[in-house]
């Protein structure tokens, strides 16, 4: 098989949710069981980090991978889903894996894998397994896909289990309340290893405490172990930099870091990942500021990071951003807000299967919009996108290409006006 040969296979004989939604979607890990016990169970043979989350998860894993490869150690790296090549899910030090090594895993397990009926995650995360045990990483930080307690990832026994954020997201499958969301992201906990928590919430800070004292595992809140002081934005050749000062108690030194991720949700991120480093240095890790700083200010270089509001050109400022919930919006929303700029165009494509009311309720009504498709089954009709947004005060034209809607956004913009482009990773995948 050639390598496209391979991806066709894969996107098209087994289900892809990223590609489809609901359908491929399992409750249960039982064909994830039946691939890592085919693979000889390759989970066992490596270190790893588990992260899960509503937002944030991705981010939280790049900054640690940075920083583990800055203080020498052999990374793997598993997160979901790509921007533009499958083989971006899986990286070692930053190098995604092979084409070659996509081809000899499909080839040597199709056969199998036909008996068994995995869906397009099942089959990935045996892939990353078997490659970051083949490779001998010395740590895999491993992101959740959808959930936590019933997603593929949750076979590994961790040396830290770390929960960004919870927020509204995959209601259909994780529930509708904060709680309930709580209550799958949790599941990633397991027996006596730590957790981190991103964020405080009356709604979810109960559960979590709850399953830590079950599975008697110390549980830390990063919002309890460190605190902004203060952030700023600056240029150095000419590159721009978010600047952050923080403090781990009111009498501790500060800790100023740069990074070249630009939102400000990163300092929620950031003192996710401070708190993390923290335990992973009592278990005897060797990860040092002068790592961690590194990490931080070179997270894009060292671990091919995308999609982070992201600056793709000036005069006019255009920007992608890959949240598409309705936490992931509200933070990007905040960011459009204080980002100089006269008039800001908008170009939203969105998927079928999220609350989409809800998301257009929050947006702008002085912006104007370029509704579009994003080419994928999931993606929301570009029609029926500018009919719901019109609905909702909205106003701006569709296009039948995201291509085209930036295309028409450039033409219209002054030098000092602003171009948003996102609402759905897979919208940000086509920039």
């Amino acid at each position: 098989m050639k390598y496209q040969e391979t991806l066709d296979y894969m996107f098209d004989q087994l289900p892809m949710f990223q590609r489809i939604g609901g359908a491929a979607y399992k409750a249960n890990l039982d064909n994830t069981i039946a691939i890592l016990n085919l693979l000889e169970n390759p989970q066992n043979n490596f270190k790893s980090l588990h992260i899960a989350g509503t937002n944030g998860k991705g981010s939280v894993s790049h900054f640690l991978a940075a920083i583990f490869q800055s203080a020498g150690y052999k990374c793997g790296l598993y997160t979901s889903p790509h921007l533009k090549d499958f083989r971006e899910r899986i990286k070692i030090n930053g190098e995604m894996i092979s084409k070659a090594k996509v081809i000899q895993f499909i080839e040597a397990y199709k056969i199998d894998f036909e008996k068994i009926q995995p869906s397009f995650f099942e089959m990935t995360v045996g892939m990353a397994f078997k490659y970051f045990s083949d490779e001998k990483v010395d740590i895999a930080i491993v992101e959740t896909g959808m959930g936590g307690r019933l997603d593929s990832t949750n076979l590994i026994n961790p040396e830290l289990s770390i929960i960004t954020n919870i927020g509204f997201d995959h209601t259909q499958f994780l529930g509708d309340t904060l709680g309930k969301i709580a209550f799958e992201k949790a599941g990633i906990i397991k027996s006596e290893i730590p957790v981190v928590i991103g964020e405080n919430h009356f709604e979810t800070k109960s559960v979590f405490i709850e399953k830590a004292k079950e599975t008697n595992s110390q549980i830390y809140f990063a919002d309890d172990e460190y605190q902004v002081n203060n952030y700023s934005h600056f240029f150095s050749n000419n590159q721009q930099f978010l600047e952050i000062i923080l403090s781990k108690t009111m009498k501790s030194k500060p800790v100023k870091l740069c990074s070249e991720l630009l939102g400000l949700y990163q300092l929620k991120n950031i003192k996710t990942v401070l708190t993390a480093v923290d335990i992973l240095k009592e278990k005897g890790f060797k990860l040092n500021q002068s790592n961690i700083k590194n990490g931080i200010a070179n997270v894009v270089s060292i671990t091919g990071l995308m999609g982070r509001w992201q600056i793709l050109s000036k005069n006019p400022l255009m920007v992608c951003d890959t949240g598409h919930n309705e936490d992931g919006i509200r933070e990007v929303l905040k960011q459009i807000g204080l980002t100089p700029h006269q008039k800001l165009h908008f170009v939203l494509g969105m998927v079928n299967d999220k609350e989409i009311d809800k998301v257009l309720k929050m947006l702008p009504v002085v912006a104007e919009y370029y509704f579009c498709k994003a080419n994928i089954p999931r993606g929301l009709d570009q029609n029926i996108l500018k009919e719901k947004a019109v609905s909702n005060n909205l106003k701006g034209e569709s296009y039948n290409s995201v291509q085209k809607a930036i295309k028409a956004a450039r033409k219209a913009a002054n030098k000092d006006d602003m171009i948003f482009i996102g609402g759905s990773t897979f919208v940000v995948a086509e920039v």
